[in-house]
């Protein structure tokens, strides 16, 4: 028997279409470069993207081609996400963040024709343009900078097409809507192609009560920057809820960041671990000075986060922290962390750990980890690297940076992260594979020593490596940046671990330090701290 169901494509354009009929009156807010907030609906954000769209044609740029972006977070942004898909494009967002030698490599590995770039990121844009195959770039100015030779002002081309509509009906939701590429840590940055199918679905998730459960009475602000894995989809799932935005430009600082919270009522936001990290310890020196009452939810990506963040936000201000697990190849969202009912009567201490850990996959997502021989089993003892497979999870990589080893030989994803996994499906994330810290034959977790040490009242950040070792191959290696004004030498630290930890896990060194390198998302740069130590024990 054949289905009657109609084709429907599952489009960027049709999340839009809904978004301007429906919500066409929310709020878009947006923080410009002078610090003022600019105020918009999504009614006008899609006409300005209507023109926006129009004008690329009028560029030369056809379906399939590569569009990309060097743009903080803000509305000119989002009418760059949605344009470029909604004319059959495909949306490549630069981590403005990254060396310009990788920069160039991307774009030209992603074969880029046009490149929309803030005016302040010019200089960033002239270290590798010479190595880019851009041959038009728009700056978004605000009229203020004049424009280098042969760009094109973004405000003046979008006011050349008066009257432009675009629907998108033409477009296959099986063509690519959107790429990002990975970090590179091991290796060249690897390009993931979205199609818009996956980003529709994902999108779906986002709305759904058990992944972000975004809402139409939501206010959203996603402090992850638009260039990383699409914002964790958040432009798009915030539309087809019909939820207003909140976008902050490129001022992330924790008191800018809670005078947006405040004045514009935020009740949802997202980003790693370090940018809360920051931010609790400002709220904790004067929990008086913002009202945050607003904020349903705060989500935490990007990195294992503590318990210790977890309880701050919850028992000193009231501000629920969910966790969620993800990566670019998964558009990101793999796993969320919401506490089932079956353990809702637990004590605070229980449902704290539970919580900490990584959740269970997001639906339509499928997991399993494999060990030395076989698949391990759901008994949260075992471990081995944790496989995926789902409807928006990368089958490949794009260009040069593609790479056969990344998936196994019936499909799924190898993410690189070494699991356990309880009989319900939550995971615990024991460490990167290539974090762990591997001591006479036996396996330690830097993750776990890093939440440890930040259990510890004096520790703001912590950051533990793996170093070649004489006798035990390697140990590990502590690197802690301390609270302002707090102390904790290395015995308090080693004490404070010790509580939690058998002993020859106990790191053979703590060094401090006044910042730890970090990567352009905000992730601590395991490498560097390696590089800056490697002979740290070798050499005592």
């Amino acid at each position: 028997m054949q289905a009657l169901s109609m084709d429907y494509q599952l489009i960027i354009p049709a999340i839009l279409r809904r978004t301007r009929l429906l919500h066409g009156d929310k709020p878009v807010s947006s923080r410009r470069p002078d610090g003022a907030v600019h105020r918009t609906t999504y009614a006008e954000l899609l006409r300005r993207a209507d023109r926006l769209g129009a004008a690329l044609r009028g560029l030369g740029v056809e379906p399939g081609d590569a569009v990309a972006t060097l743009c903080w977070n803000h509305d000119r942004h989002l009418e760059a996400y949605y344009a470029v898909p909604c004319i059959g494009a495909v949306l490549h967002t630069l981590n403005l963040r990254l060396h310009p030698d990788e920069l160039g490599f991307i774009a030209s590995d992603a074969g880029d024709r046009v490149l929309i770039v803030d005016a302040d990121l010019l200089p960033v844009l002239l270290q590798f343009r010479a190595k880019a195959p851009f041959q038009q770039i728009i700056v978004i100015g605000d009229g203020v900078t004049p424009l280098p030779p042969g760009m094109i002002d973004y405000d003046t081309l979008i006011d050349s097409t008066e009257g432009a509509e675009l629907h998108g009906e033409e477009i296959a939701e099986s063509s690519a809507a959107a790429m990002c590429y990975t970090s590179g840590t091991t290796g060249k940055p690897k390009g993931v192609v979205y199609s818009h199918r996956a980003l529709t679905l994902h999108s779906l998730v986002l709305g759904m009560t058990d992944g972000f459960g975004l809402r139409e009475s939501d206010v959203v602000l996603p402090v992850v920057p638009m260039f990383h894995a699409n914002a964790w989809g958040i432009p798009y799932g915030a539309a087809l809820v019909g939820a207003g935005l909140v976008l902050p430009g490129k001022q992330l600082d924790p008191r800018s960041l809670c005078q947006l919270f405040e004045t514009e009522r935020v009740t949802f936001t997202a980003g790693v671990p370090t940018i809360w990290i920051g931010l609790l310890q400002l709220l904790d020196a004067a929990p008086e000075k913002f009202d945050l009452s607003s904020i349903r939810q705060m989500l935490i990506g990007g990195a294992a986060v503590p318990e210790s963040l977890l309880r701050g936000f919850a028992e000193r201000h009231g501000i629920e922290v969910l966790q969620a697990w993800g990566m670019t190849e998964l558009a990101p969202v793999g796993t969320v962390a919401r506490l089932p009912a079956r353990l809702a009567g637990l004590p605070p201490d229980e449902r704290y750990r539970a919580r900490a850990r990584q959740g269970t996959p997001a639906p339509l997502i499928e997991i399993r980890a494999q060990g030395d021989a076989e698949l391990i089993a759901w008994d949260d003892q075992a471990v081995g690297e944790l496989q995926v497979r789902g409807p928006w999870v990368a089958s490949g990589y794009h260009g040069a940076g593609a790479g056969g080893s990344s998936f196994t030989a019936d499909g799924w994803f190898r993410t690189g992260d070494v699991v356990s996994i309880e009989p319900h499906g939550s995971i615990q994330i024991r460490d990167r594979a290539k974090d762990l810290v591997k001591s006479g034959g036996e396996w330690i977790s830097s993750v776990a020593l890093e939440n440890g040490l930040m259990g510890h009242p004096a520790v703001l950040e912590a950051a533990v490596i793996a170093v070649p070792h004489p006798r035990w191959q390697e140990r590990p290696l502590a690197a802690v940046v301390l609270r302002a004004g707090q102390q904790a030498t290395c015995a308090d630290l080693t004490a404070h671990l010790a509580t939690q930890f058998t002993k020859w896990w106990l790191p053979d060194a703590i060094v401090f330090l006044d910042v730890l390198p970090k990567t352009g998302t905000g992730k601590f740069l395991k490498t560097a701290l390696r590089d800056q130590f490697r002979g740290y024990y070798t050499s005592a």
